[in-house]
Formats: C-alpha cells, sequence, structure tokens
C-alpha cells in the first residue's frame, strides 16, 4: 500500500467516521489510537479491506505520510491535544501540519498555534460539525491556525465536507490562529440557542396547548417543509414520532435534565469578554442549569404557586403564532452570533467571510437549515453589514412575525410557562429598535456612588463629567471610564 495522504490520531466514533469518510473519498488514511488494540479492532472490523493503513506507534504513523505531513487529532479536548502535539513535534520535519478536529477553546487554538509555528511546523485548529453521521457522511467544517497549510489540507477537506444543493462546499478558510475554533464555538452558542426555542415550542403546545405527541409530531412535519426547515426541526419531528419496543413514546420517559459540554458557556463568557449583548444564547444556558436542578424544582413545585390559566383561543392559530415566534428569536440568535463574530475579528485582527460562514453552515451540521441561505444572501448584498435585523429580507420577516411573537410571549406569561430564549430574543429585539434607553439614569447612579462620570446629550461624545449629588462628595472623579 502507498503512504497515506493524511494520519487521524484517536479512533473514537468521531475518528473512524472521519476516516472511513476520507478513504471512501479516494484518500490514504493512517491511524493510530493511545490504546493500540483499538487500531486493530479497526483495521480488523469497519476498515477491513480499505486503503486505512493501522499503526501501532507515533513513529510508525509518520513514516507512513507522504510530505507535507498531515496529522489530525480526534481526541477530547484539552490537555489530550497538549499531550499528543508533544509526542508528534520531534518526528516531523519543518513544514509538517498537525491539525486539531475537536471542540477545543479558542485560546488554546491560538496558543498552539504559536507554539507549532515555533517549532517550525504548521498548525490547523479546525471546527468539525455534524456529529457522527456528518464525521461519515460529509460534516460541516471550520479550519483555522496557520494560512500556509490551508493549500495542503484544502483538497482533502473541501472533498470530504457536506456540499449545498448547488455543491459548494461547506468548508472553507476561517481565518488566522484561533478563528476556526472561535466559529465552531458561535456555531454550538446558536446551537444552544436554536435547540431551547425549538423546546420552548414543544413546552408551549404540550402544556399550554394541551396537544398530544402526534399532534406536534405532524405541526414538526409541516414546519420543516417552511422557512423553519432544519435539521433540529427534522429530528424534533421524528423525536415526537419515535416509541420504544413497549409502545409508549421515547421522549415522556425521559428526564428533564439537560447536560452540556461547555461550548455554549464559552460563547456567553467570550461576548461578556467583548461586551456582545448574547441575550438569548446566555439564557438557552441557564436554561440548562435550571434544569439540571431537577430535585429542587420538583420541592419548589409543591411550594410556589403560579396562574392556573388555561388556553382560551383558537389552537391552530396560535400554532401558528409559535411558529412565527420561533423563526424571528431564530433571526436574533444569528444576529446576536454574528455580532460576536464581528466583534471577535475586530479584536483578533481576523478577517471573517460572513456570507462565506453562513455557507459553510449551510450542511453538514448541526444548524443546517433553509434559513442560512438567507443570511449569505444579505452578507453578500452588504458585507459590511452591522446587524442581520437591519437586513431587508429580515426587517419584513419581522414586520410580519411580531404580532404573533408578542402573543406568544404575553400568553406564555399569562399561563406561566417559561419560555426564557424566546422572551429574551423580543427583548434583545425592543431594546435594539430603541432610540434611548434608560441607561441614563444608570450612569446617574453610577455617578452617583462611584463618581464614575457620564456624557451629556448636548455635548460631543467622549467628554466626561461628574455630579457632587450630595454636596458632601467632592468635585474628584474617578479616572478611568469603561464601556
Amino acid at each position: 500500500m502507498s503512504k497515506a495522504d493524511i494520519a487521524v490520531v484517536g479512533l473514537a466514533v468521531m475518528g473512524e467516521n472521519l476516516i472511513l469518510n476520507m478513504e471512501s473519498k479516494g484518500f490514504t488514511v493512517a491511524c493510530f489510537n493511545r490504546t493500540v488494540s483499538k487500531v486493530d479492532d479497526f483495521v480488523n472490523g469497519r476498515a477491513k479491506g480499505k486503503n486505512i493503513i493501522g499503526c501501532k506507534s507515533i513513529e510508525e504513523l509518520v513514516a507512513n505520510l507522504k510530505r507535507p505531513r498531515k496529522v489530525m487529532l480526534m481526541v477530547k479536548a484539552g490537555t489530550a491535544v497538549d499531550e499528543f502535539i508533544d509526542l508528534i513535534l520531534p518526528h516531523l520535519e519543518n513544514g509538517d501540519i498537525i491539525i486539531d478536529g475537536g471542540n477545543s477553546h479558542f485560546p488554546d487554538t491560538t496558543r498552539r498555534t504559536q507554539y507549532v509555528e515555533s517549532k517550525g511546523k504548521l498548525y490547523i485548529g479546525t471546527g468539525v460539525s455534524g456529529g457522527e453521521e456528518g464525521a461519515l457522511m460529509g460534516p460541516s467544517i471550520m479550519p483555522g491556525g496557520s494560512t500556509a497549510a490551508w493549500t495542503y489540507v484544502k483538497p482533502i477537506f473541501q472533498k470530504i465536507c457536506a456540499k449545498t444543493d448547488k455543491g459548494e462546499p461547506c468548508c472553507d478558510w476561517v481565518g488566522e490562529n484561533g478563528a476556526g475554533h472561535f466559529v465552531k464555538m458561535v456555531h454550538n452558542g446558536i446551537e444552544y440557542g436554536d435547540m431551547q426555542m425549538i423546546c420552548e415550542t414543544y413546552q408551549m403546545m404540550r402544556q399550554g396547548l394541551g396537544m398530544t405527541n402526534v399532534q406536534m409530531h405532524e405541526v414538526f412535519a409541516d414546519w420543516n417543509k417552511g422557512e423553519l426547515g432544519s435539521y433540529l426541526i427534522e429530528i424534533t419531528r421524528d423525536i415526537l414520532g419515535y416509541k420504544d419496543e413497549t409502545g409508549h413514546y421515547t421522549v415522556d420517559t425521559i428526564l428533564d435534565t439537560a447536560g452540556q459540554k461547555g461550548t455554549g458557556k464559552w460563547t456567553v463568557l467570550a461576548a461578556l469578554d467583548s461586551g456582545q449583548p448574547l441575550t438569548l444564547i446566555a439564557e438557552a444556558v441557564f436554561a440548562r442549569c435550571l434544569s439540571a436542578i431537577k430535585e429542587e424544582r420538583v420541592a419548589a413545585a409543591k411550594v410556589l404557586n403560579g396562574p392556573k390559566e388555561k388556553f382560551l383561543g383558537d389552537k391552530a392559530t396560535f400554532v401558528n403564532d409559535l411558529r412565527q415566534a420561533l423563526y424571528a428569536s431564530k433571526i436574533v440568535s444569528y444576529a446576536q452570533g454574528y455580532q460576536l463574530m464581528r466583534a471577535a475579528a475586530a479584536e483578533y485582527k481576523w478577517n471573517l467571510n460572513y456570507g462565506g460562514i453562513a455557507l459553510m453552515w449551510r450542511g453538514g451540521c448541526i444548524i443546517r437549515s433553509v434559513f442560512l441561505g438567507k443570511i449569505k444572501d444579505a452578507f453578500d448584498h452588504n458585507p459590511n453589514l452591522n446587524n442581520l435585523l437591519l437586513d431587508p429580507f429580515f426587517k419584513e420577516a419581522f414586520e410580519k412575525a411580531q404580532s404573533s411573537w408578542r402573543r406568544v410571549v404575553t400568553e406564555a406569561i399569562r399561563m406561566g410557562i417559561a419560555i426564557p430564549a424566546i422572551s429574551a430574543a423580543l427583548s434583545y429585539f425592543d431594546g435594539y429598535r430603541s432610540a434611548i434607553l434608560p441607561a441614563n439614569l444608570l450612569q446617574a447612579q453610577r455617578d452617583y456612588f462611584g463618581a464614575h462620570t457620564y456624557e451629556r446629550t448636548d455635548k460631543p461624545r467622549g467628554q466626561f463629567f461628574h455630579t457632587n449629588w450630595t454636596g458632601r462628595g467632592g468635585n474628584t472623579a474617578a479616572s478611568t471610564y469603561s464601556v
């Protein structure tokens, strides 16, 4: 067998499926796993008879690679990545490439890029989205790191990734150092938001309208044919229609406590660091935290009373309201995510292609949807678009959906049903479209107790003032001012 085009380290499900995907597209792949028995199991099992070279050591792995060598790590994010980098580096030559395909935190990728480049090698940190099926059939791939490495991995990545209906690859170069993993992190944050809003819609149908799983299954099946058409709507349809071997709906037997791996939290922390109002995704993260305290909620339910109101309107009309509210909230979720990417691009000097990112998410990934084509159109029309809410297409969508959106939030409050993400989306929309917010009073409060100063409406921006509110504070103001 000839030498391999690329090596993959890590034979968990994602690693195995990515290898099989690469091999099916005509590439020879070398593989290694720290637990060497897994190499034998894979080569003699799923990889049997294929152009896949099983290796028992890093030395053997590197020896079986064409130059420049390309080694892709599909291992758990964190210290394992650093350990493998240090294991592999001594066996590489200048210009060889290490690729991290895990869910690494973007500052780690920035640090690793600098470290590997200091050793004369190249580094890529790439987001890979689509789960097990995506890895096998074609994921969305978001690479960043050493720009010089892209030429060598591009033919492989763009062949194995998902494609749009027009055949466009859902993979392109994102930017330097941690840019690829940052975009993947934002993708995951938006995924948190999408999932939470779908769950809130389900709760309104189930608890508020008293709909059955069959009825909800039919609604999501219908929604998947329209503007909400997406992978997450599709799988929600399937979940609501799925029965176990006893004939019971599986979703009804699942405990209502959500897990998380941290990427949503990272997105919210990045937003806080850059001062971006990522309110919807933050509520989605906190909703998972609230779900996790199940025992407290069960105890509180016996003590704390809320409204006992029942839905009195027309159910079919309200289901349409829910569709519109979900759609409008989804626009807000993406708008906030793009605002965060814009802020990061300015801070880290990344030249992000926002329409291109929408294209990368158009297929293969968890948040793939019809909707993303409209985002690409918006940035193709205006690459300097400040906020998706201002694009003519989305502005019109808000005008159509706004009444329904407000009815849903009002009805949820009336019936005492928590819809934190959809409510946060509406609050953001109302705040963003407000020329005047009450922050003038907030600045007065800050100046009153801390002499933090304020700007004035009748003076140019950048001039700061302090008031001696009590007559006892003197005229000394704080020396720094931050927004």
